[in-house]
């Protein structure tokens, strides 16, 4: 796609959502660090981490019901100084968890255990890596239980019946771009990913101290990466876990965000941010539990995040008289769970847990991946009963949709208002006049632009443009009448250039407006990777995964662009408008529409149908940008449209869960409905 003159489409502000997340992260990043490093006393480091505990349960909790386990031993490896045995257990009903238990031989008596989530990789818990730090645990008399994570090993989610992801093949991305996939349709329900993944950790946690000589008092959690992740959820989740050692992830969201480095669904807990937590802030729950933080110089994990939130937990655990519980490991390779690492870990847990042992890693047998497999087919999905996230939330969505009703007039725009948490408005916003750029070919012979200053205080911006007949290179002319204001679904630029339909209404309407909300057409990110905006790890997942963790949503965020925008109108005369929207578009348009009287009409083309057909589809492509987070526990977008019918609602073409028929590119079939 270029434009009339053979140029590329203009995009004038690629780095504003990269510079709004970075002054809200920075601004919640020092908060955070100046009230952990201002604690004087023990009994302010008690008090701050039982704060902390509190905060960690309203985030991520409420837990499931503890149900059955159903354990079942499926095989065994005898190899000597360890037997391996392959279990399956249910982690909820009809949810099951493969998973490999590393049991000593010797002896009987008490031993200590180890929990391992595995980190990203396709094969988990039959990983290279992750046997070999199983092996050696073992090997000195630990307990050890490794199990997969959904959406890997034999966990897939979205099975194509063939052994594989509906996303690809291995080694590594296809599968867990399963985990955004899932997270999409949870978040929709008011659930999250990452609570499944923390659940699977607890209900491992029961089966393995549900072992015969498993002492209780000598509990620990390690894991690589996004197991690293999971070690430090574990740990400030269950108060049974008497040591961790999360390897390669503990830094801060602080610093993942302006790295531009997007991480995984499950990394994201909603509202952690917003409950001035940081990643250190996890391990500080249980302080002063024995703690390792284990890093690499070259990870992609700033080592600079690492080292402050040692610094934090050194400080705390000083003050808690416990300075030799907290300890740090940096090591010069990349991104993984070196030997020197693992070695690390063994010399730490040893230590804490009265073992005595050779450190060194010993000779190891690395097992087939074929040899590990807990269920016949390799996929616990092919078993009978076994359901897949998906199904679950098919079904929440199914009994919210029972529940909430269908509200209406004040009772909808007050769920609406309660949901997007929208800040306060004060006339007006600010706004700066942009320079004419070569005629971009719309139906009228110029384009005039305004950038919108809709949240100053981080420098969130929407660009407006109004078509004219003759180019002004002042302020809008004030007017009188309708006007219309359009909402793009990707680029209003290309969209008012190239759409027949848009062509036509530019004509006819005087007084024609085009607002792109932040993160879309002139604001549309070129950051994390290039070209990456719709990948499954992009710059549009990358900026919309960081609003739930500030409490807020990127919907709320567009919304209040577009709110601001019709105050922006008004200031010129223009108060009635006639909202026209696309798409991605048409979400913030629908919601924008409820909540504004200004707004006398209302088009929308391409929207989807509905939150539930999204959240209740086997596996749907609308991007997590367009998720509202709880939306079903309040209301749907059939709700709204509706209400939207007194304002002359017209539904062009709605879409379906994939956008159109013939965009999703992805078969469902293998998944179990």
């Amino acid at each position: 796609m270029t434009t009339p003159n053979g140029m590329p489409p203009l995009n004038r502000f690629p780095r504003m959502m990269q510079e709004y997340l970075t002054r809200r992260l920075r601004e919640n990043y020092r908060a955070n660090h100046d009230r952990v490093m201002g604690l004087k006393t023990r009994a302010e480091a008690l008090a701050y981490c039982a704060d902390v505990r509190g905060k960690v349960e309203q985030v991520f909790g409420p837990w499931p019901e503890r149900t059955p386990l159903n354990v079942r031993v499926t095989g065994e490896l005898d190899r000597g100084a360890y037997r391996v045995r392959k279990v399956l257990f249910d982690s909820r009903l009809g949810f099951t968890v493969s998973a490999l238990l590393y049991v000593p031989q010797g002896p009987a008596g008490l031993r200590p255990a180890v929990l391992c989530p595995c980190g990203h990789t396709w094969d988990a818990k039959a990983g290279d890596t992750y046997q070999r730090h199983s092996q050696s645990l073992a090997r000195m008399g630990y307990v050890v239980l490794m199990f997969d994570p959904l959406g890997q090993g034999e966990r897939l989610q979205y099975p194509d019946g063939k052994g594989e992801s509906l996303f690809g093949p291995g080694p590594t991305y296809p599968s867990v771009k399963e985990h955004n996939a899932i997270d999409c349709q949870l978040e929709l329900t008011g659930d999250w990913l990452g609570r499944w993944f923390v659940w699977d950790g607890i209900r491992a946690l029961d089966v393995l101290l549900g072992h015969e000589g498993v002492d209780p008092a000598r509990v620990g959690v390690t894991g690589l990466s996004g197991g690293g992740t999971m070690t430090a959820f574990a740990a400030a989740c269950d108060p049974r876990i008497t040591m961790a050692a999360p390897c390669c992830w503990v830094s801060s969201w602080q610093h993942n965000g302006i790295n531009e480095e997007p991480i995984d669904a499950e990394q994201c807990p909603p509202g952690v941010l917003a409950a001035g937590l940081e990643h250190s802030d996890l391990l500080l729950a249980r302080a002063p539990n024995p703690v390792l933080l284990l890093t690499e110089e070259q990870d992609f994990f700033d080592q600079r995040g690492s080292l402050e939130a040692f610094e934090r937990l050194r400080h705390v655990y000083r003050l808690l008289g416990a300075a030799e519980n907290a300890a740090y490991y940096v090591g010069n390779g990349g991104h993984g769970y070196s030997q020197g690492a693992r070695e690390a870990m063994y010399a730490f847990f040893n230590q804490h847990a009265g073992i005595v042992a050779p450190n060194p890693e010993p000779d190891l047998i690395i097992e087939e991946f074929i040899s590990l497999r807990c269920s016949p087919t390799g996929q616990v999905s092919d078993l009978p009963g076994v359901k897949g996230v998906p199904a679950f939330t098919r079904e929440r969505s199914r009994a919210l949709t029972a529940v909430r009703g269908a509200p209406s007039g004040t009772e909808l725009v007050r769920r609406v208002r309660e949901l997007l948490k929208l800040p306060e408005r004060n006339g007006p916003p600010d706004y700066r006049i942009l320079r004419p750029w070569t005629p971009r070919g719309y139906a009228r012979p110029h384009a005039n632009q305004c950038v919108l200053e809709t949240d100053p205080r981080y420098g969130a911006q929407a660009v407006v443009t109004k078509l004219e007949d003759e180019y002004r290179s002042a302020r809008p002319p004030r007017g009188a009448g309708p006007a219309v204001l359009y909402l793009p679904h990707l680029s209003s630029d290309q969209e008012l250039r190239e759409d027949a339909f848009l062509r036509e209404l530019q004509t006819k309407t005087p007084a024609f407006f085009a607002c792109d909300y932040r993160g879309i057409g002139e604001s549309r990110p070129d950051t994390c990777r290039p070209d990456s905006f719709f990948h499954s790890y992009g710059s549009d997942f990358h900026y919309a995964s960081f609003a739930p963790l500030l409490g807020e949503s990127y919907v709320g965020w567009r919304v209040h662009d577009v709110l601001c925008t019709l105050d922006w109108m008004q200031s010129f005369g223009y108060d009635q408008v006639h909202l026209v929207a696309q798409g991605w578009g048409a979400i913030p348009g629908a919601l924008a529409a409820l909540l504004d009287q200004r707004v006398r009409r209302v088009t929308f083309r391409h929207a989807p149908r509905s939150y539930a057909a999204l959240a209740e589809a086997p596996l749907q492509t609308w991007p997590f940008s367009a998720m509202l987070p709880g939306v079903l526990q309040q209301f749907d977008l059939p709700d709204l449209y509706r209400e939207l019918a007194a304002k002359d609602l017209s539904l062009i073409e709605p879409w379906d869960a994939a956008q159109g028929a013939s965009d999703a590119g992805l078969s469902t079939k293998g998944i179990k409905q």
